[in-house]
């Protein structure tokens, strides 16, 4: 019998999974795996995107479990995303139609906008596109209170239950506060232990805006700060010793960590029995010690891992990117 997975409360008065199975750089060809042992093991909110090219693999599973009677459609929380080539309110009507033919869904739950930097593609499938230089291809046109409000329109429209954003800083938050007819649902950033947000984190609580968490467990990189000596966040002694002495892994630890601060997380393996190990963080309460104990490895911006400048070339030199703040 699969557990109960507690859910956090949407502004929309939906409710999403506080875990997720995610699907970052996981391959068409092992994503299937990926998605039926998540199902099996009792996960019931899938995060993908139209940028990771794998959301048809994805639809050909969950088809084969709705089809067959093993789930109902309302069960399951399917979130994806906007790519940054369609970052314009004119398109994204047409690329979550894209989305919803590969997922074989006729609506999603949430919808969020990828990122804030709009790009310029040859076409829809370029996704990562570059100029002759090997920079990225910048629309520096990008116009992020139109585009929202686009986005807004497809919730009128049914094709999703909810919008929200993705590595949004402060300032856009609040200019999107500022025109939002629809609240957004959800904020997804990056946030681990090393890199806990606590001042993002804050500003969306004053929103009333959720926080979900990718790479929750900080691996398998190293951190911004990579010229240091110190270990990954899988092997920092307050990890592996909280981990230790409850007879968990790592994993389990931080991604509870997470989620007992109410925070959604959406680790992503390719591996079935670490997928199943990281699901099951629900028999066991981190004590108020531990708690303090891995608040304390919090490295605030030095310990973020994922620098769009490493694969997006030239990305900074958008007047959206989100880093042009600290916060």
């Amino acid at each position: 019998m699969t557990q109960t997975v507690p859910c956090v409360d949407l502004p929309n008065r939906m409710t999403m999974p506080i875990i997720g199975i995610g699907t970052y750089k996981s391959q068409p060809e092992e994503i299937k795996t990926v998605v039926h042992t998540a199902l099996e093991c009792g996960y019931r909110h899938v995060d993908t995107a139209y940028l990771y090219q794998n959301e048809g693999s994805i639809g050909e599973v969950l088809k084969e479990w709705l089809d067959s009677g093993r789930i109902k459609r309302e069960e399951l929380f399917i979130t994806t995303k906007l790519p940054f080539i369609a970052n314009r309110a004119k398109d994204v009507a047409r690329f979550l139609d894209k989305s919803l033919e590969r997922l074989n869904l006729d609506y999603v739950d949430l919808y969020l906008i990828h990122n804030p930097v709009g790009l310029i593609g040859k076409d829809d499938d370029d996704v990562w596109p570059v100029d002759e230089e090997g920079n990225s291809n910048l629309d520096l046109d990008t116009d992020l209170e139109s585009l929202y409000k686009g986005m807004e329109e497809l919730v009128d429209s049914g094709k999703t239950k909810a919008v929200g954003i993705s590595n949004f800083n402060s300032k856009q938050i609040e200019r999107i506060m500022k025109v939002c007819r629809i609240k957004p649902a959800n904020l997804q950033v990056e946030l681990h232990a090393y890199h806990q947000q606590k001042a993002l984190r804050e500003i969306c609580s004053q929103y009333g805006i959720p926080v979900c968490a990718y790479g929750p467990i900080g691996a398998p990189y190293k951190t911004q700060g990579r010229n240091d000596d110190s270990p990954i966040l899988l092997e920092h002694p307050t990890v592996t010793s909280i981990a230790e002495r409850l007879g968990k892994t790592p994993a389990q630890i931080l991604i509870r960590f997470l989620t007992q601060l109410g925070i959604v997380v959406i680790p992503k393996s390719t591996k079935p029995e670490r997928i199943r190990q990281n699901f099951q963080v629900f028999d066991f309460k981190l004590s108020p010690e531990d708690m303090s104990a891995l608040d304390a490895l919090d490295r605030g911006e030095s310990g973020r891992i994922f620098v769009f400048e490493d694969v997006l070339k030239g990305i900074s030199k958008h007047p959206e990117y989100t880093f042009h703040i600290p916060v």
